[in-house]
This record gives C-alpha cells, structure tokens and sequence, in this order.
C-alpha cells in the first residue's frame, strides 16, 4: 500500500500514540511498524477494505476529526501524548459500531507489528527483551526434502481428471486422499503456497503473512472479530493446535435431525475411525505446560471436569519449545497435517497438485458441474475439465466460489457458526512463558450444557506468542498496555469458546471475495458472560494475582487484595457484548453451505452435492447443519471422507 505524505503522518502518529516506547525502547515508528502495516494491507485482496484504510487515514488528521473524538480543534498528530490517547479511548468508548470496529483493527495492526518486528537491523528486537520472549526460533537445522512436488505452471495450461478437489486442508487434503486412493483421477489446486518443515522458523510475522488468510488480518465486516484460517497447502490442518476431538454424538444426532441421517450412523463412524487412525489421535503426547497446569490447578481445586486433550501428533513432538510455536508450522514434522498425511496418500496414487492457483469459477453444463476455471498468481490461466468437482475452500470462501459460480440457493452463506471465543487472563507469581509447552494439553466441559440443550463453552488454553495475546489484551493507555506486556512471562489466560447457536452469514462482495458479516445474539452473549465468569474462578482457585476480561473497558480486580469477582462481573456486565466492547476471535468457521434434507433449509443434500448443480460436492466445514461445539478438524476430515466414498462409488 503506498501512502501519501498525509497518510503516512496519520498513521506514525496513531501506531506511536499506541506505542510510544518507554524506559528506552523504541516508539513504533522507530520500529518501521506503519511501513510493516502498509505492506501487510497488500496480504488483504478486497480493494473495498483497503481503500477504507486510505481514507480514515487521508481524513485521520484532519482537525474537524480530531474535534469528534474529543481532542479539540488541532491535527492529531500535533496533540501532545496524554490528548492523543484521550482521542483513541474516545474512538474505543464509542457509541458508534463502526468507529469502535475501527480503533480494534488500528489496535491490532499496530500491537501485532510492534511486538513481532524484528529489530531495525533485522536482529532480535529490543522489545522482545523488554517482556522476555525469545523472538524466532530459526529454521531447523535438519529437515527432510519436502514430499509434494506440485505442478509447475508457465503458462495457460488445460488439464483433464476424474475430479478437481478445491481446497486442500480438512475437507480438501482428506477428498483427494480418498478418491485418489479409490483409483480417480485427481487434481488439487490449493491458493496459498506449499511450505513445510525447512520453511518454518516459528516467526510470527512470517507465519501469519505465509499461512494465514489474509496475512491473519481476516475479520468480520465491523472490525470486531478477527478469524483465522489456514491459507496454505494443506490449509488450517498445517497451523491449527491438533486438537483432535471427535464429533460428540449428541451433535451428531442433531444433524441427523437436519436430514442427514449417515451422521448418526455407522457411515460417518466408520470414517471418524478412519480419521482418527490416518492421523495418528492419541493421547500420548499431551504432557500439559505451565498454561495448561495452571488451568488443571484452578479446575481441580473448584472440582470441575478436567480431561488431557488428545492430539494428531507422532512421537517426534516435543511438547515444548518448537510446540508452542506450532501456530506457525511443526519444525519438527510431528504434526499430522493433511501435507503429511492424506494429500502424499493422494500424490502416491497419482494425484496432481497446484499451488498458488486460485479458482475463479464451477463451469456447469447442462445442470452438471464439468470442472473449473482458475488463474496462477502469476496471472496464467488454468482449465481444469472433471467428471466432478469438490469444493473445499473453507466456510468462507466455498460460499463465495459457489455466488459466483452462478448458484443461487439461499442457504449459501447463511447459518455461519464462527465458535466466537473470548478470554480471561491473569498474572501470577510464578513464571509461565505461555509461549512454551504443548499447544493444547487439557480442556474442561463443565459448562458445556448450560441451558440443557449442549449449547454452551468449553474451556482451553493455548499458547501465547505476542501475536496471539495482544489481539485480546485491552489498551487503555500505553503505560497501563506495556505494562500488562511487561508481565507476559507470569501471564495465563483460560480460553473460552462458545458453541453458538445463533448465525452470522457469508455475502459475496462485488470482487466476489467473500465479506462476513456476524454479530453474537443476546443467548450466545449470555453464555460467553458465563464463560467469562468461569474462567475468571478458574483463575482465582490458581492462585492469580490479578485476573482481566478482554474488553475495552478492561475489567479486572486482584482476588484477597482489591475487588470481588462480583464486582469483576458488574464491570463486565457494564462493559457490554456489542461489536467492538469485547475482543472476540474465531478459529473454526462452519456452516455456511450445510448439508439437510430439503433445498429450503440447506445448500447441499444429504450426500454432499449442491441441490442445483449435479456432480458439485461440498466437503469442508461449510457443510456442518450448526456448531460442532468441538474443535472441528475431526469433523471436518470424517464428514469429507464419507462423502467422497460415497463420491468414489457413483464415479467408479
């Protein structure tokens, strides 16, 4: 993104009113962090959202704005520190949605650069002493060759197979698994760029920029939740935090309910078993970090449901170090991702693989999907003509791929269940580093049910680099926020995620990029605050020393010492659910062109395939009729393995 002079000034003076740097470090601007935002919007393919960045910055400075936000009739950037923060917290108290949407995405974009930048000299940055993280761990100094070797494309290219799998994560990696193995002919083409152990350093800029969608910038159309997914060859099953639960069995009798009776029969257990053991889920490896034993420490004490979490992971993990920098690729190899499972079973069987290729449309012929049509990032054209096509983009962009493929279901992009997750944090004595240690080692359900119908939170952790605390951590001010990150090294935190059973949707922007538009409903915000609650006793009964909620009044109190978890509440209660009062995140993103009985109620049948277009499957998450309420990667690999057997049976 190439700022003008104007914008440039705007945007030093918003990321050093957020970080000015105290007791000698550098501000943010000294740190390159407005330079590091520009080229981060790059990674965002929506033209709308960035010229929407260029202009609150082009009219940021201008004194009539200023004025709005409280700090009189001067320029911003000509407001002394203390008048420059009362102007932010203005935009963050606002009674305006959109103008509290976009101090949240100002806060995370400079937050995340400032404490993930290296230093000037492209050495160890001195912030990352200032709070005691390592920074990168490197490359591996050993790693074997990589296992794919996807297509080179040079030019316009026509390939012909029995099916065109789109995607290549949960749903995508296992489809061409299966059907490949089924002796079809398949041809994968993934958007994001294939990258394995060599190529991970356990670098969060690097990570979020190589294997996240949108460069780990994706969120909602207000600003107020931001979502990660995996955007990469081998999609979210390369980052995600192999939590391996299976689908609980009163979910899958709910979508039995919604028409799809093989949920809640022996061909979807039959592929759940299969999953599982492709994946290696065991729990073995589930040896809990210091994150992890403090929330087993505060479960036990209230005598609350606690279990070890199983994972997809070989005995190569180390349930340490390199595993808390996970999020950003297994250095290690030990993580079970469809690149080391499922997409090499494809390849041995003779599969194809494209990478960095983006499919642009289903082409259909006579009722009947007949392939696609697709375009490297190098601009070259690829025909891809298939006896059938899987969609596998994830629940964001399938609904898209289909708009503008020509469907017009009305339950395309509708039912879209996110799992919004909230956070509850604390400061102990004891060192955690809650960088390290196992990504997920223990998990609680006791509030899992709150209102008797299994809708409610589950209880995890996870680990906590910079880039994945600070999107949750309030700022009130830059003393109070470096403050709180001056103290990440004693800091816990009790994840929790809400099973929703109200939706969001997915709509099709004019560049037919995908636009989420999603607001948590009174009964889901009721049942995050019982979350919140939750998580604040567990952290009491640890032993913390000052427990906070993640929302931008910044709710908090020290247990035995000032304030009452009573009071606690009433400043939560006081602080609100509406967009932008409270940091939400999404890790699993479901729903959005579900399976069902009846074209009136869903986007595809019972079997998989789009009620309009005959030989066009959906196999990832979309396809879920509601929440799974776990983490869905079982669910997603059991559903897309029924599916395509089912798939390999009609082609066969």
């Amino acid at each position: 993104m190439d700022l003008s002079a104007r914008q440039r000034r705007a945007l030093a003076a918003i990321s050093d009113t957020f970080a000015p740097g105290h007791d000698g470090l550098p501000s943010a601007s000294a740190l390159g962090v407005p330079e590091a935002i520009a080229e981060a919007v790059d990674h965002n393919p929506r033209e709308a959202e960035r010229r929407q960045l260029a202009l609150l910055l082009t009219a940021w400075d201008a004194k009539l704005l200023t004025a709005l936000g409280g700090g009189g009739y001067e320029r911003f950037s000509a407001l002394p520190a203390d008048r420059r923060e009362a102007v932010l917290r203005a935009w963050a108290d606002s009674t305006l949605k959109e103008r509290r949407g976009a101090f949240q995405q100002l806060r995370r974009a400079v937050l995340v650069h400032y404490y993930a930048l290296p230093g000037r000299d492209g050495g160890a940055s001195p912030v990352w002493d200032a709070i005691g993280y390592p920074g990168p761990l490197g490359p591996p100094q050993s790693a074997p060759p990589k296992a794919i070797a996807p297509l080179a494309i040079t030019g316009p290219t026509t390939l012909d197979c029995d099916v065109v799998v789109v995607g290549s994560g949960a749903g995508g990696g296992t489809a061409a698994g299966v059907l490949a193995q089924a002796g079809l002919e398949v041809v994968v083409v993934e958007a994001g760029g294939y990258y394995d152990d060599a190529d991970f350093d356990g670098g969060e800029l690097s990570g979020l920029r190589r294997l996240y969608l949108n460069a780990g910038g994706m969120a909602t159309d207000d600003g107020a939740l931001g979502i990660a997914a995996g955007a990469c060859l081998g999609g979210g099953t390369v980052v995600n935090y192999t939590t391996s639960f299976p689908t609980p069995q009163r979910v899958r009798e709910e979508w039995a309910a919604h028409g799809v009776p093989d949920f809640a029969g022996e061909p979807y257990e039959h592929s759940s078993r299969a999953v599982m053991e492709r994946l290696g889920v065991n729990a073995e490896h589930s040896a809990p970090g210091a994150r992890d034993r403090v929330m087993e420490r505060g479960l036990r004490a209230l005598g609350w449901h606690v279990e070890p979490i199983v994972r997809n992971v070989s005995p190569a993990c180390d349930q340490g170090v390199d595993c808390g920098r996970c999020g950003f690729g297994c250095r290690r190899g030990a993580k079970r991702s469809t690149t080391k499972t499922w997409l090499q079973d494809a390849t041995g069987a003779g599969a194809r693989v494209l990478v960095r290729t983006e499919v642009e449309t289903v082409e259909v012929d006579g009722g009947a999907a007949t392939g696609v049509r697709a375009r490297t990032h190098d601009g070259h054209p690829v025909t891809i003509r298939a006896r059938a096509v899987v969609a596998a983009c994830g629940a964001l962009h399938t609904p898209a791929l289909l708009r503008r493929s020509g469907l017009g279901n009305r339950n395309i992009g509708r039912h879209l269940r996110l799992h919004p997750v909230g956070v509850v944090g604390a400061v102990f004595d004891e060192e955690i580093e809650p960088w390290n240690g196992t990504m997920q080692a223990r998990y609680s359900d006791v509030h899992a049910d709150l209102d008797g119908d299994g809708y409610g939170v589950k209880y995890e952790t996870g680990p906590l680099n910079p880039s994945l605390l600070l999107p949750f951590l309030p700022w009130r001010s830059a003393r109070q926020h470096a403050d709180m990150m001056a103290a990440m090294r004693f800091t816990g935190v009790v994840g929790v995620i809400v099973r929703d059973r109200d939706a969001g949707e997915v709509r099709v922007g004019r560049d037919g990029r995908p636009v989420v538009r999603y607001r948590l409903s009174d009964r889901d915000a009721r049942h995050l605050r019982a979350g919140i609650e939750g998580g604040a006793r567990i952290l009491e009964a640890a032993g913390a020393q000052r427990i906070w909620a993640a929302q931008t009044c910044f709710p908090q109190y020290r247990p035995r010492s000032s304030g009452t978890l009573q009071t606690f509440m009433a400043a939560v209660d006081a602080g609100g659910f509406a967009p932008g009062e409270v940091a939400l995140g999404s890790f699993h993103i479901m729903g959005s062109a579900r399976m069902g009985g009846s074209p009136a109620t869903s986007a595809c049948t019972p079997a998989g395939e789009t009620w309009e277009v005959r030989n066009l499957f959906v196999v990832d998450g979309s396809t879920f009729p509601t929440a799974c309420g776990v983490n869905p990667m079982i669910s997603i690999e059991a559903t897309a393995h029924m599916v395509c057997r089912g798939i390999a049976a009609r082609l066969a």
